[in-house]
């Protein structure tokens, strides 16, 4: 915490003056360590798909008798709710804007072939290599807590390479580091979040309004923030966290309707079903591009951004997964989340272009004098009942952001309390970590420009590359380590299976039963 309180120090004094040197900072990292963020998202895809469709995706995460807490769409709701804050809110209009200026794979600017390609880069961004990223530690921690029966409260208590009595000052060490990183990470995603959305939000706020758009407004919606945040912390996971997920999904739906009805429908269903297609014709070179170009700029920077959040998403989405399969989670969140993200970029991205490319208004040129905030509230003021829409957007940016900062709130004071042994964490922690992110992001409010949330996205993921890596190996170990258990028939299955005539009523009921031999209990 002092660390972060040191930072936001040195952000407040150094103002806009850190643009330069930050954006400049970032432009390094893309083109010197561009090459990992994508290297270990395409290693944690593959590893992970092929676990979900081998026989260990069948594993059920929990007892065999342990049915799902939640439903499917209410688990969906509060991943999706949680892991996604109001930038998706933000970004699905700003960002098929940039692309449309330099679209990848050589098309050429402003063609109907760039407006394509403008939907399908955000997608590619907050796709399904993206929503993986969540699942190692989500994995990991979900397994070791509800099918082995360990009590795992920080990202660290599930590494299974710290196991073992031996070297204890190494393990305490490397454990410690683990942890520091995970806070690192979540507090830079997180503040990144805050930092970005209560600018723009309150831009659009004034718009609606006649409020005056400056620091005075701001400051009032970081109040109205920390109370959110603050009663839904209290209430904790059941009592506040879930409903608040319920309340921001059905939000979002009525939302997109509405610019959907009200909006170019043939143009918007138009566009999205060509994006998707391109999306899966360049899938591939999409994911293994290392050449610098704005394109990959921006999706290092998304998978730094989601980086960050893995480990509070992962014991979260841990949490809330006991009685599904390793298969159903994988799965759901790449159903849930992928798909919403994808409606996102292609209503409010779609309509966007649609202004732009009918001459409505040059949204280009305004996001490239005036800003993403001017662009947002602009966009959102062209649809019918402006106040009304303008108002309803802002209030499900707040839910939106207040969702998934009271998520990581919540989470994060798990990582930093004593053994809770199945309480929740105290109300003090959680509204310690509240008012920690709330001082961090205002301070990157002070120094202001989109490239230094980028920054801050980037250099909070990159720790987490090697985090993501160590967690699976675990997987991988844990799995193997439980191979004889899980799958392979004991001592005296396989004495009888020998004495007695295999006939394929038998051979199946073999296969489907595990006798556990007394050595194999022991161990």
């Amino acid at each position: 915490m002092g660390l972060f309180l040191l930072a936001t120090l040195v952000l407040m004094i150094g103002g806009k003056g850190l643009q330069a040197p930050l954006s400049s900072l970032l432009s390094w990292m893309n083109l010197k360590l561009g090459w990992m963020y994508l290297g270990i998202y395409i290693i944690n895809f593959v590893f992970l798909i092929g676990l979900a469709f081998s026989r260990y995706g069948k594993i059920k995460i929990g007892k065999p008798d342990d049915k799902p807490v939640y439903s499917g769409f209410k688990w969906g709701a509060m991943v999706f709710a949680t892991a996604i804050d109001a930038s998706i809110m933000m970004l699905s209009i700003t960002d098929p804007l940039t692309v449309i200026q330099n679209p990848p794979f050589h098309i050429k600017a402003y063609s109907h072939a760039a407006y394509i390609s403008a939907t399908m880069m955000g997608q590619f961004n907050w796709g399904p290599m993206a929503w993986m990223m969540f699942a190692p530690a989500a994995v990991l921690i979900g397994y070791l807590m509800y099918r082995k029966g360990q009590p795992v409260q920080k990202l660290s208590d599930g590494i299974g390479m710290l196991d073992g009595d031996k070297h204890q000052s190494t393990k305490k060490f490397f454990a410690g580091l683990i942890n520091v990183l995970v806070v690192v990470g979540i507090i830079g995603g997180v503040g990144s979040s805050i930092g970005m959305e209560v600018p723009i939000t309150a831009k659009a706020f004034s718009s609606a309004t006649g409020i005056k758009y400056g620091l005075p407004l701001e400051l009032a919606l970081f109040a109205v923030l920390f109370v959110l945040f603050a009663v839904t912390v209290f209430k904790g996971l059941n009592g506040g966290i879930d409903r608040l997920s319920m309340a921001h999904i059905w939000l979002a739906i009525g939302f997109l309707v509405l610019i959907l009805f009200f909006g170019p429908t043939r143009y918007i269903i138009s566009n999205e079903a060509q994006s998707l297609g391109m999306l899966v014709q360049k899938f591939v070179p999409m994911a293994t591009n290392t050449r610098p170009s704005a394109t990959q700029q921006d999706t290092i920077f998304y998978w730094g951004w989601w980086l960050s959040y893995m480990p509070v998403m992962g014991l979260f989405i841990a949490k809330i997964s006991r009685g599904k399969t390793i298969r159903q989670m994988l799965m759901g969140m790449l159903l849930y989340g992928f798909t919403g993200c994808a409606l996102f970029y292609a209503v409010m991205g779609g309509y966007a272009l649609w202004l732009q490319q009918n001459g409505v208004i040059n949204l280009v040129h305004m996001l490239n004098t005036q800003g993403q905030a001017a662009v947002i509230a602009t966009v959102i003021g062209t649809l019918p009942m402006k106040q009304v829409m303008t108002l309803l957007y802002c209030l499900s940016c707040f839910i939106f952001l207040a969702t998934t900062i009271s998520g990581s709130a919540y989470i994060l004071s798990s990582f930093t309390s004593v053994p809770l042994k199945h309480r929740e964490p105290t109300r003090f922690n959680r509204m310690s970590w509240v008012v920690v992110f709330m001082i961090f992001a205002f301070s990157l409010v002070l120094v202001g420009g989109f490239q230094v949330i980028q920054t801050i996205s980037v250099m909070a993921g990159f720790p987490l590359i090697a985090v993501c890596a160590v967690i699976l190996v675990s997987i991988h170990r844990l799995v193997k380590r439980d191979h004889e258990l899980v799958f392979t028939p004991s001592p005296e299955v396989a004495e009888v299976a020998q004495r007695r005539p295999v006939t394929v009523e038998r051979k199946s009921a073999i296969r489907g039963k595990l006798i556990l031999s007394p050595k194999q209990i022991a161990n």
